[in-house]
């Protein structure tokens, strides 16, 4: 395979190749090309031979020389034997249009004239049906015009019309189609990758097992944070399980022995133990279908109102019809309303627009859960940023260990890991990484950890109370006594980290200093974000002041809260839309959970916590700030679109109407043209949404 590099940016590489690839090898490059260390996603297209590749920026070079390298013959007798792999939509836009066109030429070109009317007439019965339908409901919808356009144009003998009409219609369907199917397996996609392995309890003894391999009757252990993998009963524990992806209910349910639970609900707090009452796939495909089955209340608004309009405007169309006709007796003049067919027109590429709007943020590593969020997003004017994993790195690192009473700084490391090895977050992780590096052992030395949300872990060692946390969760609510010098040491330390207290036995042995580096895009992201208008942007975080005044001020933040509790978060959001905001919430742990519930569009980041993904209307999969501005980017290309579609449907479908009641048009004339507009309009909207500038009137 002859390739070159054909466009670049960070994270995302379009190679173009000379010859042809056949389609049945296009899932099989796809699946090479995935294997490489580092890819993230891969899409094909043999139309355009081109090759797009999303990765981590520092493998670039190995994926790029493995590209550019390949030879096609080794794929001939190569075959893919992995169930996990998600293989290339068989059917993309382009080949529905295509083969729609195909239908069109046959019908209108190629089959002998004495049988198109034939066709015509056969084709036409559905759509009759359909009209009689709604007639005997006495509903004036579309589903009567069409038929009553269809039915008019035949009786006419106008069969090129209604053979059109019929084409559009047919071709919105398929499109409808297409877009469920594309749906539906971003969403599987999505929720495939939330868990893989799950801890199974046999009598004693625990151990990892793959998802799939899950019986039922087994004993599913889920810890607080995580994504509940199975449908199933709580054998022991209680919690509260947060159901939004199931009910849409943002507020968590308490759940005890003897509840069901379902796959893909979220644990904000608690633990269980729960028995397998369904297989992987009946449970997670079930899941699926329920979120599928909400994709109507996700519709934009923009999408319901070109519906209700195109259903609204069925009676004037009706009633101009008849006025033309009692004022004119002209049959041809009062068939002109019925000839433009407003909704056809609405309904075909208002979805569009959204479908390729998602789409587009698909292939930028951003899953948008349905189209009203992103209507939101193009209307949000204040932000709110939580700190540490999102505007930092989401690997924050120990720099440093200061022990107290003559500890030793690696057994107060050890101590420290060990209890926070439970617990998704990135401190956690760093604190866990560092005794890592060090190779220091932390076999479990302690009873069963409580972790107190935006505060810390509670647990015993020895009968002796350990606690890892906060200044104000150790030194306050714990009352945990310090003197003169272990506070002239903490103030000194406080200018340069964040620190992470632990007590032991009731003395503090020790803090950990935790370096928490902004991300290299942040302040490049909240630049970009200005000058797409925001007015409002703010960090809230549970971390120390001086930590969070360092990043605001570096930054440049116009509003910043420090030591902040969840329901804090979720107050400043609330009160945000009280003035009249539009409120984008940005977070990635537990305790960011109630905010991004409570904001206009929640947005969750890749290393996130499970429920934080779960909740979120928007997730970002890639390590990287530059997505979010792409995503308003292409929701304010959206908006823009759509905008555009309602004046140009209106006025253009409007002027055809008058010019045909006044004679200058004919109804084939009309009919034509106002199809040809449609499927113009239509393939307009299929075009990429350009998000390379930063200026807010750029994106078209």
């Amino acid at each position: 395979m002859i390739a070159s590099i054909a466009s670049r940016t960070i994270g995302r590489t379009r190679f173009t190749y000379e010859g042809i690839l056949p389609e049945s090898n296009v899932n099989k490059l796809k699946y090479k090309i995935e294997e490489l260390e580092g890819v993230k996603f891969c899409k094909i297209s043999p139309l355009a031979n081109s090759i797009v590749v999303s990765y981590e920026e520092k493998f670039l070079p190995k994926i790029a020389r493995f590209i550019l390298d390949f030879d096609l013959s080794d794929l001939d007798d190569f075959e893919i034997d992995d169930s996990d792999f998600v293989p290339q939509n068989e059917r993309e836009v382009f080949h529905i249009l295509r083969d729609a066109m195909y239908r069109r030429i046959f019908f209108t070109k190629i089959m002998p004239m004495p049988l198109r009317p034939i066709g015509v007439i056969i084709k036409s019965i559905p759509y009759i049906k359909a009209g009689l339908k709604s007639l005997k409901k006495r509903k004036l919808d579309v589903s009567l015009l069409d038929a009553t356009a269809i039915g008019v144009s035949i009786l006419d003998g106008e069969f090129a019309d209604a053979g059109s009409i019929m084409f559009l219609l047919e071709l919105g369907e398929e499109l409808e189609d297409y877009t469920l199917k594309k749906s539906k397996d971003n969403l599987a996609q999505s929720l495939k990758l939330n868990v893989d392995k799950v801890f199974v309890l046999d009598g004693d003894k625990k151990y990892l097992k793959k998802l799939e391999d899950v019986e039922i009757g087994e004993l599913v252990e889920v810890g607080m944070g995580s994504t509940i993998p199975v449908d199933g009963e709580i054998v022991k524990g209680y919690g509260m399980v947060n159901e939004a992806s199931l009910t849409g209910e943002s507020l968590p349910v308490k759940k005890t022995e003897g509840k069901t639970v379902f796959a893909g609900t979220a644990l904000e707090e608690g633990a269980l133990l729960v028995r397998t009452a369904k297989k992987y796939d009946d449970s997670r495909i079930n899941h699926i279908i329920e979120l599928i089955g909400e994709s109507e209340k996700n519709k934009s608004l923009a999408e319901k109102r070109a519906e209700s309009l195109a259903d609204s405007i069925v009676k004037y169309s009706f009633l101009g019809a008849g006025l033309t006709y009692l004022l004119t007796r002209n049959f041809i003049k009062a068939k002109s309303f019925l000839m433009v067919d407003f909704s056809c027109a609405l309904k075909l590429t208002m979805p569009i627009a959204t479908m390729k709007a998602i789409s587009s943020a698909s292939e930028r590593e951003i899953l948008v859960k349905g189209g009203r969020y992103l209507e939101k997003l193009a209307q949000a004017d204040s932000i709110v940023f939580d700190k540490t994993g999102t505007l930092t790195k989401s690997e924050p690192k120990v720099e440093k260990v200061i022990a107290f009473y003559d500890h030793d700084e690696d057994e107060c490391l050890r101590i420290a890991a060990c209890l926070e090895e439970h617990f998704p977050h990135s401190i956690a992780n760093a604190v866990v990484k560092a005794a890592k590096d060090k190779d220091l052992k932390h076999e479990e030395m302690h009873s069963k950890p409580e972790y107190i949300v935006a505060h810390g872990i509670k647990s015993s060692i020895e009968g002796r109370p350990a606690l890892i946390g906060s200044a104000h969760f150790i030194l306050e609510d714990e009352n945990i006594q310090i003197d003169k010098a272990q506070e002239d040491k903490i103030e000194e330390l406080k200018e340069d980290y964040s620190l992470l207290y632990l007590a032991y036995d009731e003395k503090l042995i020790a803090v950990i200093c935790i370096k928490d580096p902004v991300r290299e895009d942040a302040k490049l992201t909240i630049d970009a974000l200005r000058q797409l208008g925001f007015t409002k942007i703010a960090m809230l975080t549970g971390d120390a002041e001086n930590s969070a005044r360092a990043v605001a001020e570096e930054l440049e933040l116009d509003y910043y809260e420090s030591q902040v509790l969840p329901e804090d978060k979720k107050n400043y959001v609330d009160k945000e839309k009280e003035a009249g905001r539009t409120v984008v919430m940005i977070g990635d742990g537990i305790n960011d959970s109630i905010a991004l519930s409570s904001a206009d569009v929640g947005i969750s980041m890749q290393e996130g916590a499970d429920i934080a993904k779960e909740i979120a209307d928007i997730s970002i999969k890639s390590d990287s700030l530059k997505e979010l501005v792409d995503a308003i980017k292409i929701a304010r290309g959206l908006e823009r679109r759509i905008h555009r579609n309602y004046r140009e449907i209106i006025s253009f479908n409007g002027a055809l109407i008058i010019l045909g009641v006044l004679g200058y048009v004919t109804n084939t004339r009309s009919a034509f043209l106002h199809n040809a507009s449609t499927v113009a309009i239509a393939g307009r909207n299929m075009r990429d949404y350009a998000i390379n500038h930063t200026d807010r009137k750029s994106v078209v």
